[in-house]
């Protein structure tokens, strides 16, 4: 049986917590930052968990991610 392929979007972008939840960088952060309130800048800094339904998007890309 051959191996299955990790997307290699998802090793670039993801990464797997300790319990199993999918950690993701904060979106809208890549430019346009004059326009955006200084909360949301803040707000936006470092990681979060994805939800529920992204996460059975994400996870059977990542078959070995477990």
């Amino acid at each position: 049986m051959p191996k299955m392929k990790t997307k290699s979007s998802c090793k670039k972008r993801f990464k797997i917590s300790a319990t199993g939840r999918i950690i993701a960088g904060q979106a809208g952060k890549q430019h346009g930052m004059i326009k955006r309130s200084n909360k949301f800048i803040r707000n936006a800094r470092g990681t979060t968990t994805l939800s529920k339904a992204d996460e059975q998007i994400i996870k059977p890309m990542m078959p070995y991610a477990r």
